[in-house]
Protein backbone atom coordinates (compact mmCIF):
# COMPACT_ATOMS: atom_id res chain seq x y z
CA UNK A 1 0.00 0.00 0.00
CA UNK A 2 1.40 3.40 -0.91
CA UNK A 3 1.68 5.80 1.98
CA UNK A 4 1.49 9.49 1.34
CA UNK A 5 5.35 10.00 1.78
CA UNK A 6 5.39 7.47 -1.67
CA UNK A 7 3.54 9.40 -3.89
CA UNK A 8 4.31 11.85 -6.18
CA UNK A 9 3.08 15.87 -5.94
CA UNK A 10 2.00 17.19 -9.15
CA UNK A 11 1.29 21.08 -9.13
CA UNK A 12 -2.40 21.63 -10.52
CA UNK A 13 -2.08 23.77 -13.37
CA UNK A 14 -4.02 24.81 -16.40
CA UNK A 15 -2.70 22.19 -18.56
CA UNK A 16 -4.24 19.66 -16.27
CA UNK A 17 -7.85 21.43 -16.02
CA UNK A 18 -10.55 21.02 -18.92
CA UNK A 19 -13.87 22.58 -18.55
CA UNK A 20 -12.45 26.20 -16.59
CA UNK A 21 -12.52 29.22 -18.31
CA UNK A 22 -9.84 30.76 -15.49
CA UNK A 23 -8.05 29.49 -12.00
CA UNK A 24 -7.66 31.51 -9.45
CA UNK A 25 -4.83 31.24 -7.15
CA UNK A 26 -5.92 31.33 -3.27
CA UNK A 27 -3.94 30.69 -0.25
CA UNK A 28 -4.32 27.02 -0.31
CA UNK A 29 -4.29 25.93 -3.67
CA UNK A 30 -6.21 27.04 -6.91
CA UNK A 31 -9.87 27.50 -7.61
CA UNK A 32 -11.24 26.64 -10.77
CA UNK A 33 -14.35 29.22 -12.50
CA UNK A 34 -16.36 28.93 -15.40
CA UNK A 35 -16.43 33.07 -15.97
CA UNK A 36 -13.30 34.77 -16.77
CA UNK A 37 -11.97 36.97 -14.04
CA UNK A 38 -13.16 40.03 -16.16
CA UNK A 39 -16.55 38.96 -16.53
CA UNK A 40 -16.82 38.04 -12.50
CA UNK A 41 -16.00 41.42 -11.87
CA UNK A 42 -18.91 43.04 -14.01
CA UNK A 43 -21.28 41.35 -11.32
CA UNK A 44 -21.38 41.35 -7.73
CA UNK A 45 -24.26 38.95 -7.24
CA UNK A 46 -23.82 36.53 -4.66
CA UNK A 47 -26.00 33.52 -6.79
CA UNK A 48 -23.64 34.14 -9.48
CA UNK A 49 -20.35 33.76 -7.75
CA UNK A 50 -21.13 31.01 -6.13
CA UNK A 51 -22.90 29.32 -8.87
CA UNK A 52 -19.66 29.95 -11.61
CA UNK A 53 -17.05 28.76 -8.93
CA UNK A 54 -19.28 25.28 -8.78
CA UNK A 55 -16.99 23.20 -10.76
CA UNK A 56 -19.60 21.85 -12.93
CA UNK A 57 -17.93 19.90 -16.00
CA UNK A 58 -14.53 20.74 -14.62
CA UNK A 59 -12.09 17.91 -14.70
CA UNK A 60 -8.26 16.87 -14.04
CA UNK A 61 -7.09 15.09 -16.98
CA UNK A 62 -3.78 13.67 -16.98
CA UNK A 63 -1.55 10.32 -18.58
CA UNK A 64 0.07 8.33 -16.06
CA UNK A 65 1.16 4.92 -14.96
CA UNK A 66 -0.54 5.54 -11.18
CA UNK A 67 -2.19 2.87 -9.74
CA UNK A 68 -3.39 5.06 -6.55
CA UNK A 69 -3.77 8.73 -6.98
CA UNK A 70 -4.86 11.22 -4.33
CA UNK A 71 -6.28 14.78 -4.39
CA UNK A 72 -6.45 17.02 -1.77
CA UNK A 73 -9.35 19.92 -1.92
CA UNK A 74 -11.32 22.42 0.34
CA UNK A 75 -14.91 21.95 -0.47
CA UNK A 76 -17.07 24.98 0.18
CA UNK A 77 -20.91 23.28 0.92
CA UNK A 78 -23.90 24.99 0.95
CA UNK A 79 -26.56 24.69 3.66
CA UNK A 80 -29.79 25.85 4.73
CA UNK A 81 -30.80 26.73 7.71
CA UNK A 82 -34.01 24.67 9.19
CA UNK A 83 -33.50 21.52 7.01
CA UNK A 84 -31.57 18.30 6.89
CA UNK A 85 -27.98 18.44 5.44
CA UNK A 86 -27.29 18.37 2.01
CA UNK A 87 -26.11 15.47 0.07
CA UNK A 88 -22.12 15.79 -0.05
CA UNK A 89 -20.98 16.69 -3.71
CA UNK A 90 -19.51 13.54 -5.81
CA UNK A 91 -15.67 13.09 -7.55
CA UNK A 92 -16.16 10.71 -10.17
CA UNK A 93 -13.05 8.93 -11.72
CA UNK A 94 -12.82 7.60 -15.47
CA UNK A 95 -10.22 5.61 -16.53
CA UNK A 96 -9.95 5.73 -20.57
CA UNK A 97 -13.53 7.36 -20.68
CA UNK A 98 -15.13 4.80 -18.03
CA UNK A 99 -15.59 5.51 -14.87
CA UNK A 100 -13.76 3.47 -12.26
CA UNK A 101 -14.20 5.24 -9.24
CA UNK A 102 -16.49 7.51 -7.08
CA UNK A 103 -15.61 8.90 -3.76
CA UNK A 104 -16.79 11.99 -1.20
CA UNK A 105 -14.62 14.79 0.35
CA UNK A 106 -15.26 15.17 4.13
CA UNK A 107 -14.24 18.40 5.96
CA UNK A 108 -14.29 21.84 4.15
CA UNK A 109 -16.34 25.13 4.56
CA UNK A 110 -20.34 25.40 4.85
CA UNK A 111 -21.88 28.48 3.16
CA UNK A 112 -25.35 28.70 5.56
CA UNK A 113 -28.19 30.28 4.10
CA UNK A 114 -30.71 31.22 5.86
CA UNK A 115 -33.55 31.74 3.40
CA UNK A 116 -35.84 33.25 5.84
CA UNK A 117 -34.04 35.72 7.00
CA UNK A 118 -32.09 36.12 4.08
CA UNK A 119 -28.46 36.09 5.64
CA UNK A 120 -25.45 34.13 4.84
CA UNK A 121 -22.90 32.57 7.16
CA UNK A 122 -19.72 31.36 6.15
CA UNK A 123 -18.33 28.31 8.52
CA UNK A 124 -14.62 27.44 7.74
CA UNK A 125 -13.32 23.68 7.84
CA UNK A 126 -10.45 21.82 6.88
CA UNK A 127 -8.86 20.98 3.83
CA UNK A 128 -10.16 16.98 3.03
CA UNK A 129 -8.47 14.13 1.02
CA UNK A 130 -10.17 11.86 -1.59
CA UNK A 131 -8.33 8.40 -2.96
CA UNK A 132 -8.65 5.86 -5.72
CA UNK A 133 -6.63 3.04 -4.86
CA UNK A 134 -5.77 0.05 -6.79
CA UNK A 135 -6.29 1.19 -10.20
CA UNK A 136 -5.57 -0.80 -13.34
CA UNK A 137 -1.63 -1.22 -14.42
CA UNK A 138 0.09 0.34 -17.30
CA UNK A 139 -0.47 3.61 -18.94
CA UNK A 140 -4.10 5.23 -18.82
CA UNK A 141 -5.71 8.43 -19.00
CA UNK A 142 -7.37 9.31 -16.32
CA UNK A 143 -10.48 11.69 -15.07
CA UNK A 144 -11.47 12.97 -12.15
CA UNK A 145 -14.38 15.16 -12.53
CA UNK A 146 -14.87 17.68 -9.95
CA UNK A 147 -18.65 17.78 -7.57
CA UNK A 148 -20.85 19.91 -9.40
CA UNK A 149 -22.19 21.15 -6.37
CA UNK A 150 -19.41 22.53 -4.53
CA UNK A 151 -17.23 25.52 -4.70
CA UNK A 152 -13.85 23.52 -4.88
CA UNK A 153 -10.07 24.52 -4.21
CA UNK A 154 -7.77 22.33 -5.76
CA UNK A 155 -4.85 21.60 -2.96
CA UNK A 156 -2.64 18.78 -3.73
CA UNK A 157 -2.53 16.23 -6.62
CA UNK A 158 -0.82 12.62 -5.68
CA UNK A 159 0.34 9.84 -7.29
CA UNK A 160 2.49 6.67 -7.08
CA UNK A 161 3.67 7.61 -10.46
CA UNK A 162 4.84 10.55 -13.13
CA UNK A 163 1.57 12.08 -14.34
CA UNK A 164 1.78 14.58 -17.83
CA UNK A 165 -1.00 15.90 -19.57
CA UNK A 166 -3.44 13.74 -21.39
CA UNK A 167 -2.79 14.72 -25.79
CA UNK A 168 -5.67 15.89 -27.28
CA UNK A 169 -8.04 13.25 -29.20
CA UNK A 170 -9.48 15.74 -31.41
CA UNK A 171 -12.70 15.54 -30.03
CA UNK A 172 -14.72 18.83 -30.89
CA UNK A 173 -15.18 21.05 -28.24
CA UNK A 174 -18.97 21.54 -27.21
CA UNK A 175 -19.80 24.91 -25.17
CA UNK A 176 -22.81 25.11 -23.65
CA UNK A 177 -24.71 27.97 -21.42
CA UNK A 178 -27.99 27.34 -19.06
CA UNK A 179 -29.55 27.27 -16.09
CA UNK A 180 -29.26 25.09 -12.42
CA UNK A 181 -30.50 22.38 -14.58
CA UNK A 182 -27.77 22.76 -17.20
CA UNK A 183 -25.57 23.15 -13.95
CA UNK A 184 -26.33 20.02 -13.16
CA UNK A 185 -29.44 21.00 -10.33
CA UNK A 186 -30.02 17.06 -8.31
CA UNK A 187 -27.90 14.74 -10.47
CA UNK A 188 -26.09 11.74 -9.12
CA UNK A 189 -22.57 12.77 -9.60
CA UNK A 190 -20.78 15.35 -12.01
CA UNK A 191 -20.69 12.88 -15.03
CA UNK A 192 -24.43 12.33 -14.67
CA UNK A 193 -25.67 15.86 -15.14
CA UNK A 194 -27.63 15.99 -18.62
CA UNK A 195 -25.19 18.17 -20.54
CA UNK A 196 -22.10 15.50 -19.16
CA UNK A 197 -24.17 12.93 -20.51
CA UNK A 198 -25.22 13.55 -23.65
CA UNK A 199 -21.57 15.23 -24.18
CA UNK A 200 -20.23 11.45 -23.40
CA UNK A 201 -22.50 9.94 -26.22
CA UNK A 202 -21.70 12.69 -28.87
CA UNK A 203 -17.66 11.87 -28.19
CA UNK A 204 -17.25 15.53 -27.82
CA UNK A 205 -15.46 17.44 -25.12
CA UNK A 206 -17.70 20.00 -22.52
CA UNK A 207 -17.16 23.46 -21.27
CA UNK A 208 -20.34 24.03 -19.40
CA UNK A 209 -21.66 27.31 -18.42
CA UNK A 210 -24.71 25.74 -16.58
CA UNK A 211 -25.15 28.25 -13.80
CA UNK A 212 -27.51 27.85 -11.43
CA UNK A 213 -30.11 30.63 -11.13
CA UNK A 214 -27.81 33.01 -13.55
CA UNK A 215 -28.30 31.96 -17.23
CA UNK A 216 -29.63 35.78 -17.55
CA UNK A 217 -28.40 36.60 -20.92
CA UNK A 218 -25.76 38.86 -19.61
CA UNK A 219 -23.69 40.27 -21.94
CA UNK A 220 -20.31 39.16 -20.10
CA UNK A 221 -21.40 35.72 -20.21
CA UNK A 222 -21.99 36.48 -23.90
CA UNK A 223 -18.62 37.70 -24.15
CA UNK A 224 -17.06 35.03 -22.36
CA UNK A 225 -19.12 32.24 -24.54
CA UNK A 226 -17.78 34.54 -27.66
CA UNK A 227 -13.82 33.92 -26.80
CA UNK A 228 -13.71 30.24 -26.04
CA UNK A 229 -12.32 28.04 -28.96
CA UNK A 230 -15.57 26.14 -29.75
CA UNK A 231 -16.89 23.68 -32.07
CA UNK A 232 -19.87 23.63 -31.29
CA UNK A 233 -22.07 25.39 -28.84
CA UNK A 234 -25.89 26.08 -27.21
CA UNK A 235 -27.51 28.06 -25.12
CA UNK A 236 -30.55 27.23 -22.86
CA UNK A 237 -33.35 29.71 -22.15
CA UNK A 238 -35.94 30.61 -20.39
CA UNK A 239 -36.49 29.65 -16.72
CA UNK A 240 -33.98 32.17 -14.84
CA UNK A 241 -36.18 35.17 -16.42
CA UNK A 242 -38.93 33.92 -15.67
CA UNK A 243 -38.48 32.66 -11.69
CA UNK A 244 -36.16 36.17 -11.32
CA UNK A 245 -39.37 38.32 -13.43
CA UNK A 246 -36.31 40.21 -14.58
CA UNK A 247 -37.51 41.21 -17.83
CA UNK A 248 -40.49 41.81 -19.73
CA UNK A 249 -41.20 40.57 -23.55
CA UNK A 250 -39.88 44.01 -25.18
CA UNK A 251 -36.15 43.44 -23.24
CA UNK A 252 -36.48 39.91 -24.07
CA UNK A 253 -36.65 39.80 -27.44
CA UNK A 254 -33.62 42.30 -28.07
CA UNK A 255 -31.51 40.95 -25.35
CA UNK A 256 -31.63 37.43 -27.09
CA UNK A 257 -30.43 38.69 -30.16
CA UNK A 258 -27.59 40.63 -28.69
CA UNK A 259 -26.56 37.53 -26.83
CA UNK A 260 -26.65 35.75 -30.00
CA UNK A 261 -24.65 38.63 -31.70
CA UNK A 262 -22.31 39.40 -29.61
CA UNK A 263 -21.71 34.51 -29.91
CA UNK A 264 -21.32 34.98 -33.52
CA UNK A 265 -18.71 37.77 -33.75
CA UNK A 266 -16.57 35.09 -32.46
CA UNK A 267 -17.98 31.94 -33.73
CA UNK A 268 -19.29 33.75 -36.96
CA UNK A 269 -20.39 29.70 -38.66
CA UNK A 270 -20.07 27.31 -35.89
CA UNK A 271 -23.32 25.37 -35.27
CA UNK A 272 -25.37 27.27 -32.80
CA UNK A 273 -28.51 25.89 -31.00
CA UNK A 274 -30.88 27.62 -28.87
CA UNK A 275 -32.76 25.58 -26.36
CA UNK A 276 -36.23 26.97 -25.30
CA UNK A 277 -37.48 25.90 -21.40
CA UNK A 278 -38.34 22.42 -20.86
CA UNK A 279 -41.54 21.95 -19.09
CA UNK A 280 -41.97 23.36 -15.94
CA UNK A 281 -45.97 23.21 -15.00
CA UNK A 282 -46.25 26.41 -12.50
CA UNK A 283 -44.32 28.67 -14.92
CA UNK A 284 -45.56 27.64 -18.50
CA UNK A 285 -48.59 30.49 -18.27
CA UNK A 286 -47.90 32.02 -14.85
CA UNK A 287 -45.32 34.43 -14.68
CA UNK A 288 -42.68 34.77 -11.75
CA UNK A 289 -41.20 35.62 -10.11
CA UNK A 290 -40.75 31.97 -8.51
CA UNK A 291 -40.93 31.87 -4.14
CA UNK A 292 -39.84 29.29 -2.24
CA UNK A 293 -42.73 27.42 -0.02
CA UNK A 294 -40.59 26.70 3.78
CA UNK A 295 -43.99 24.42 5.23
CA UNK A 296 -41.82 21.66 4.88
CA UNK A 297 -38.05 22.72 4.30
CA UNK A 298 -37.86 21.36 8.29
CA UNK A 299 -38.65 17.56 6.94
CA UNK A 300 -35.99 18.14 3.65
CA UNK A 301 -38.57 19.55 1.27
CA UNK A 302 -38.32 22.49 -0.33
CA UNK A 303 -41.05 23.17 -2.79
CA UNK A 304 -41.57 26.27 -5.32
CA UNK A 305 -44.90 28.28 -6.57
CA UNK A 306 -45.72 30.40 -9.08
CA UNK A 307 -45.98 34.32 -7.15
CA UNK A 308 -47.16 36.02 -10.36
CA UNK A 309 -50.68 36.20 -12.15
CA UNK A 310 -51.63 35.05 -15.85
CA UNK A 311 -52.90 37.88 -16.14
CA UNK A 312 -49.83 40.09 -15.94
CA UNK A 313 -49.20 38.41 -19.45
CA UNK A 314 -51.02 41.03 -20.95
CA UNK A 315 -48.39 43.97 -19.34
CA UNK A 316 -45.23 41.98 -21.14
CA UNK A 317 -44.52 39.81 -18.33
CA UNK A 318 -42.64 35.98 -19.25
CA UNK A 319 -43.71 32.97 -19.13
CA UNK A 320 -41.99 30.06 -20.43
CA UNK A 321 -44.83 29.64 -23.44
CA UNK A 322 -44.35 33.35 -24.03
CA UNK A 323 -40.03 32.89 -24.08
CA UNK A 324 -40.71 29.59 -26.56
CA UNK A 325 -42.91 31.54 -29.10
CA UNK A 326 -40.54 34.23 -28.89
CA UNK A 327 -37.44 32.16 -29.49
CA UNK A 328 -38.99 30.07 -32.00
CA UNK A 329 -39.59 33.35 -34.10
CA UNK A 330 -36.84 34.59 -33.55
CA UNK A 331 -34.43 31.90 -34.50
CA UNK A 332 -36.60 31.68 -37.81
CA UNK A 333 -35.88 34.92 -38.91
CA UNK A 334 -32.27 34.78 -38.02
CA UNK A 335 -31.91 31.77 -39.96
CA UNK A 336 -32.62 33.06 -43.15
CA UNK A 337 -28.99 34.76 -43.11
CA UNK A 338 -27.53 31.92 -40.48
CA UNK A 339 -28.09 28.61 -41.87
CA UNK A 340 -25.81 27.07 -39.01
CA UNK A 341 -28.19 28.13 -36.28
CA UNK A 342 -31.01 25.63 -34.74
CA UNK A 343 -33.94 25.92 -32.44
CA UNK A 344 -34.82 23.34 -30.05
CA UNK A 345 -38.05 22.88 -28.22
CA UNK A 346 -37.18 22.01 -24.79
CA UNK A 347 -40.12 20.21 -24.26
CA UNK A 348 -38.61 17.25 -26.54
CA UNK A 349 -36.28 16.75 -23.45
CA UNK A 350 -38.53 16.83 -20.85
CA UNK A 351 -42.11 17.51 -22.09
CA UNK A 352 -46.15 16.38 -20.22
CA UNK A 353 -45.64 12.98 -20.61
CA UNK A 354 -41.97 12.98 -18.91
CA UNK A 355 -43.80 15.32 -16.11
CA UNK A 356 -46.26 12.33 -15.45
CA UNK A 357 -44.04 9.71 -14.92
CA UNK A 358 -40.93 11.82 -13.25
CA UNK A 359 -42.48 14.92 -11.81
CA UNK A 360 -40.04 17.83 -10.76
CA UNK A 361 -39.51 16.71 -6.70
CA UNK A 362 -39.89 20.91 -6.17
CA UNK A 363 -41.53 21.81 -8.84
CA UNK A 364 -38.42 23.42 -10.96
CA UNK A 365 -35.66 21.02 -10.81
CA UNK A 366 -35.23 17.52 -12.60
CA UNK A 367 -33.96 14.39 -10.41
CA UNK A 368 -31.07 12.30 -11.22
CA UNK A 369 -33.29 9.80 -13.22
CA UNK A 370 -34.83 12.81 -15.57
CA UNK A 371 -30.96 14.31 -16.03
CA UNK A 372 -30.29 10.85 -17.41
CA UNK A 373 -33.16 11.18 -19.34
CA UNK A 374 -32.54 14.33 -20.86
CA UNK A 375 -28.80 13.92 -21.98
CA UNK A 376 -30.08 10.80 -23.86
CA UNK A 377 -32.57 12.94 -25.21
CA UNK A 378 -30.40 15.39 -26.26
CA UNK A 379 -27.95 13.46 -27.62
CA UNK A 380 -30.43 11.73 -29.61
CA UNK A 381 -31.67 14.85 -31.12
CA UNK A 382 -28.52 16.99 -31.17
CA UNK A 383 -25.49 14.51 -32.15
CA UNK A 384 -27.22 11.95 -33.97
CA UNK A 385 -27.45 12.03 -38.29
CA UNK A 386 -29.76 15.21 -39.49
CA UNK A 387 -29.26 16.82 -36.18
CA UNK A 388 -27.67 20.32 -35.84
CA UNK A 389 -24.28 18.50 -34.00
CA UNK A 390 -24.47 15.81 -36.25
CA UNK A 391 -20.94 15.34 -37.49
CA UNK A 392 -21.46 16.47 -41.19
CA UNK A 393 -22.73 19.58 -40.07
CA UNK A 394 -19.83 20.37 -37.59
CA UNK A 395 -16.89 19.38 -39.70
Amino acid sequence: MSTESDLITTPVTAALLRGALDLERTEHGVRPHRLPARARAQCADGQLAMAEAQPSGVRLVFRTRATTVELDALRTKTAYAGAPPRPDGVYDLLVDGRLAGQEKSTGGNVLLVDMTAGSVDTRPGPVGTVRFAGLSEGVKDIEIWLPYNETTELVALRTDAPVEPAPDRGRKVWLHHGSSISHGSDAASPTTTWPARAASLGGVELINLGLGGSALLDPFTARAMRDTPADLISVKIGINLVNTDLMRVRAFTPAVHGFLDTIREGHPDVPLLVVSPVLCPIHEDTPGPSAPDFSNLSEGRLRFVAAGDPAERAAGKLTLNVIRDELSRLVEQRSADDPNLHYLDGRSLYGEADFAELPLPDQLHPDAATHSRMGDRFAELAFAPGGPFAADRAS
